[in-house]
């Protein structure tokens, strides 16, 4: 008797189901005609856009160009790191050369701008990239050096390559950097955004930072657009390198002006330091304090610091 109780219950149960699945083609259609009306946002077209994920197998991919051996599992040694490297290139190459392609297609028909060629300039900044991998390695083995020096409890550079987010952060911002250089919309802001929910980083690529540069911990760290940061600086969790609020009427006007702070050489912020303005320059050898809330340019070699808190400690009550 049960059994047959079940089986005429969900022969009801089906029944319902499929008077549920009839509503959905209404849903679809009403999703068909927000994306004619023009109101909402959508991608609907022949030309293929940039992918958010072919963005971070290239952020992947250049780690291992950059960091030979630290993230394959292949070993390397002198007799198969031609062959590996080179192995490497090319699919990097061909990946980046379409996803370049994909971007600047993308811009020039939503901005109908003239044909530039679009697939014979994703090639050739596609190779320029790759050129400038050998400068970009050096570069960040002088930031993989300042974080060893910076941090008493780095004990190898394997350590720092494998596991600092910081260095990570760097490494991706140098990279998308590079392709910001060159033009390339939108992809450098793809890794960036990539980098920054990984690591809780926040690195503008159009940034423009100097050699040996160390975030130590990191988290909370946001470095706005035109933010210029010089050699051998130092930047704790939670720092802030932002722009002066605006008014809505005055964003389109300040789009290409400098909106965020100077940090000359050998400059360290400690943790919670927050400095606003594209007028704002901290001078060279300069330490700024932790929660320091700055707005104004202060000289070479200054102490910025808050005044010591008056600590209440109170004994428990028994």
């Amino acid at each position: 008797m049960t059994d047959a109780v079940d089986k005429d219950r969900c022969q009801v149960e089906v029944e319902a189901e499929r008077d549920w699945r009839q509503e959905v083609p209404a849903v679809v259609e009403a999703l068909v005609q927000s994306c004619r009306s023009g109101e909402c946002f959508d991608h609907v077209g022949p030309e293929p856009i940039p992918s958010r994920e072919a963005a971070v197998e290239l952020v992947q991919g250049a780690g291992r160009l950059i960091f030979p051996g630290y993230f394959h599992r292949v070993r390397l040694d002198e007799l198969n790191l031609p062959y590996y490297l080179g192995q490497e290139a090319m699919e990097f190459y061909g990946r980046l050369a379409e996803q370049l392609t994909h971007a600047i297609r993308h811009e020039c028909l939503r901005y109908h701008r003239d044909c530039t060629r679009c697939g014979d300039r994703g090639q050739r900044e596609a190779l320029q990239f790759m050129r400038e991998l050998p400068r970009l390695r050096v570069l960040l083995a002088t930031d993989v050096r300042a974080a060893h020096s910076g941090d008493p409890a780095a004990k190898s550079y394997d350590e720092i390559i494998f596991c600092y987010p910081g260095l990570f952060a760097i490494m991706v911002y140098r990279v998308a950097h590079q392709l910001h250089r060159q033009g390339i919309p939108l992809i450098p802001r793809i890794m960036a955004e990539y980098a920054h929910g990984k690591t809780g980083i926040d690195i503008h690529p159009g940034a423009q930072i100097g050699e040996s540069f160390f975030i130590d911990h990191g988290t909370g760290v946001v470095i706005g657009e035109t933010t210029r940061i010089g050699t051998r600086v130092r930047l704790y969790q939670g720092v802030t390198l932002g722009a002066l609020s605006l008014p809505p009427e005055a964003v389109e006007s300040l789009r290409d002006r400098k909106r965020h702070p100077t940090i000359e050489d050998d400059v360290i912020i400690y943790s919670g330091a927050t400095i606003l303005g594209g007028e704002t320059v901290i001078g060279a050898r300069s330490t700024i304090g932790g929660n320091v809330w700055l707005t104004e340019s202060v000289p070479p070699d200054t102490r910025v610091f808050l005044k010591k808190p008056e600590l209440v400690i109170k004994g428990t009550v028994r």
